[in-house]
Formats: C-alpha cells, structure tokens, sequence
C-alpha cells in the first residue's frame, strides 16, 4: 500500500506537490469514490483509481543496478546542482529511486527501483542483506582490531551489528591496507566510520556485493536491469532472512 499522492505522481500525473493539490479538489476517484484525504493509501495493482474521469497508467515494476562512480550524488536531485546518480539512467522513463545510500566519494553497488516495499525491506536490518565493501585504509590493522570491526564499534548513534571483517592485502611499507567489510546496517558513511573508530581512515571504498549480487561484467558508470530470476532470489532471500532471524 503507498500513498496516493505516490502512486499518482510515479504514474506520470504530475509533481507530487500538484497531485496533492488536485487530491484536495476532489479531482481524484479511488474505486468510485472521490477522495480528498492526503493519507489516503492505495494498492496501484488493486485499486481503480481515475484522475478527472481517466484511468492512470499502471507503473511497471523496474529493477536497476547501478555501478556508481565516486563523485556522484545518491539522490533523484541536489540543490547545489552536483550530478545525482539519476543523471546515468540513459533512456529510462519510469522513475525510479535508489535503494539505500552510498556517500559521494564511495563507489560500487548501487540498486534503484520504483518497488517500494522491496526498497524497504532491503533498507532494513531486520532482514540482514549482507553489504560488502572492500576499502583501502590508512595503515594496518591488527587481528584484534579487525575482531572489533566484526563484533561491533560503538559509534556516536549506537553499536553497529556484527558483521564480518578481514584483511586481504597490505600496500607497500605497511602504509595501507585492504579490507573486506560485510555489515547488514546502513547508516550514514557506516564502514568510514567504523574503520576511523578503530584508528584506520578509509582512503578508497567501494561496494562490491549485495547479497548475491555482485558488480561482474558491469563497468564504472554503467547499470543493467535485474533478471527476473534476480528479482525472485533477492525477494526470496529477504523472508528467509526474516524466518531465521525470527527462530
């Protein structure tokens, strides 16, 4: 169920702003009735709901994923003019929104999609998605350190989940190192805080995998649709993700 001002403006209606407005007017009709209310929810898939006497357009379901480049913003917009992730989508009509965020110095993995309860779902930690980044960090880390990444850091908004952490290189002179990281949260610029908790700023990160999705055959820049086997995989992996975080 999403809100009807949504599913209106996702149907190419017009702005959300404006579709509120014509809500207000009485110009919107939900199952044959006129609606006015702004929480109204709808189902799109359900629901027969005509705009000044004319069906919308039933929005298809899309799935994209991304390889984001640094310096982009993971947004649909930005006010101070920066390019937005959006800005790679060549040819896409419908709208879609990026799933969880990746900060703009970080590159890799990236999901859009219009299917807002998957979005969700995938954003939450109850459903335990593993997100795995691989980063250069300044200097390296001992082996208790990298326990404390997999265990947990208690950061300024709370303790992070446990995860899993390892070592897979270090750069000249012991100057830096190569990390893998798999956490299950997403907070804001998670992993750089983390590895600054314990003392080894990110210098390079880059996300590499999203549950069984990985990045193979897709280069900076570039984005793909998911197949629909990827589609009921990743949906299938989140309620069995549930179930057993439920036992």
């Amino acid at each position: 169920m999403e809100r009807l001002q949504k599913v209106l403006a996702h149907a190419g209606i017009a702005s959300r702003r404006h579709c509120e407005e014509m809500i207000m007017q009485g110009k919107v009709q939900v199952n044959g009735r006129v609606v006015r209310e702004l929480g109204t929810k709808v189902d799109p898939t359900k629901d027969k709901i005509l705009v000044e006497g004319r069906p919308i357009r039933t929005e298809q379901h899309v799935y994209l994923m991304l390889n984001k480049p640094t310096g982009v913003i993971t947004s649909v917009s930005d006010p101070r003019g920066r390019r937005v992730v959006t800005d790679l989508l060549k040819g896409m009509k419908e709208r879609v929104y990026p799933v969880g965020r990746l900060d703009y110095n970080t590159s890799g993995l990236l999901l859009l999609t219009n299917d807002g309860e998957l979005a969700n779902r995938l954003a939450h930690p109850s459903y335990e998605i593993d997100k795995v980044y691989r980063a250069w960090v300044k200097g390296v880390p001992s082996a208790d350190k990298l326990d404390k990444l997999a265990r947990g850091i208690m950061l300024e908004d709370g303790m992070t989940s446990p995860g899993e952490a390892r070592l897979l290189k270090q750069g000249p002179g012991n100057t830096k190192a190569w990390l893998e990281i798999t956490i299950h949260e997403g907070r804001n610029r998670q992993v750089r805080r983390m590895c600054e908790a314990i003392g080894h700023p990110v210098l390079e990160l880059e996300r590499v995998r999203l549950g069984f999705l990985t990045l193979e055959g897709l280069s900076v820049g570039q984005y793909r649709p998911l197949t629909s086997d990827e589609v009921s995989r990743l949906k299938q992996g989140l309620v069995q993700n549930r179930k057993r975080r439920a036992r």
